[in-house]
């Protein structure tokens, strides 16, 4: 049982797109954003 759950793990990490480690931006590439903490309403 064991080797049909690492067996489905296995091919749902593949079905995925994962290929290898994570690569860093290419140049020109930002991020950017805003955000906002805080309580609001009205009484």
């Amino acid at each position: 049982m064991k080797a049909i759950a690492l067996l489905l793990s296995i091919l749902t990490v593949a079905a995925c797109g994962a290929d290898g480690k994570p690569t860093p931006p290419e140049s020109g590439l930002s991020v950017s954003g805003q955000v906002k903490v805080g309580i609001g309403g009205s009484l």
